[in-house]
């Protein structure tokens, strides 16, 4: 599979709570992780078995060398990673509390320049092997919409998580990808369009023809398609240190088992046992697992 997004290194304070506005927490200290929405569903796929190639940016520094040296040692193949003199690689600063809750601003860096003709080439030299393109959007508008359509020209499933929602996903809902937003993101996609329709999720798959898959946390799983709509519950997590990254899980899961072959249904279960087992770590990737921790049923 093929994944195209953002990669980061995060920089993480656990504090005795999230900071309001203005207000300044201290925590007992700093730790650093792989981060990045693209980055971090790769190596959640990675993990899993599939066989992934990542598309994204870094800076030429330190810092951009060490993330893609994280990823070469899950095994995923960086060659498509454009490395940049002059800019700084992508940093997320995360705030996380007792309960695992957490509190995210991100420096683009580099991610802001992935270019719309690089994914495209990347697409095209995917065509005879992929089964699934996995688009996040913490990258340019111009490379999303490249990815969403070259993907559509080849014939590969694509499954486009819109974190954060882009005005020019509504250019791309034609093309037919698998959207997994949240219901903060299903919110802002029904704003993007201007429906007024009482189910946004049923409005976005007569729009792109294709489930719509919304994320809800602890309470699992909606499922929107042609035979109507459907929850599919949590899978309990064992415990909750840090929610980081869980979104990019579901995502990296539930793309790996499309690519693989599975029907939706059993990607989507898979997806979400692993999403709930992501959570036991500190690190948007520290609790991700191997497929030998997942079972279904």
């Amino acid at each position: 599979m093929l994944v195209v997004g953002a990669v980061n290194v995060d920089m993480v304070v656990a504090a005795p709570r999230l900071p309001g506005p203005g207000e300044t927490v201290v925590g007992s200290g700093v730790e650093r992780f792989g981060g990045g929405k693209g980055a971090n569903a790769a190596v959640a796929a990675a993990r899993l078995g599939a066989s992934v190639r990542y598309v994204g940016a870094v800076g030429a520094d330190d810092t951009g060398a060490q993330a893609l040296d994280e990823l070469r040692a899950e095994g995923i193949d960086v060659a498509a990673v454009a490395v940049l003199d002059g800019v700084p690689t992508g940093v997320a600063l995360i705030v996380v509390d007792p309960e695992g809750e957490n509190q995210i601003a991100v420096g683009g860096g580099a991610n802001s320049a992935v270019s719309a003709d690089a994914v495209r080439e990347a697409v095209d030299r995917a065509a005879g092997w992929a089964g699934c393109v996995l688009v996040s959007t913490e990258i340019p508008a111009a490379a999303v919409v490249a990815a969403v359509e070259s993907a559509a020209g080849h014939g590969i499933r694509c499954v486009l998580n819109s974190a954060p929602v882009l005005p020019e996903l509504v250019d791309v809902l034609g093309c037919g990808p698998l959207l997994t937003p949240n219901a903060g993101e299903l919110a802002d996609l029904a704003c993007l369009l201007g429906t007024t329709a009482e189910d946004p999720a049923a409005e976005l798959h007569a729009r792109t023809g294709a489930p719509v898959v919304v994320t809800l946390g602890a309470e699992g799983v909606r499922l929107v398609d042609a035979d109507g709509s459907e929850r599919i519950p949590a899978h309990p997590a064992p415990r909750v240190v840090d929610t980081t990254g869980a979104g990019d899980t579901f995502n990296g899961a539930l793309a790996a088992g499309l690519a693989a072959g599975a029907d939706l249904r059993a990607a989507i279960e898979r997806a979400i046992h692993a999403a709930a087992l992501s959570v036991g770590a500190v690190g948007a990737r520290g609790g991700m697992p191997t497929a030998d921790q997942i079972t279904i049923g």
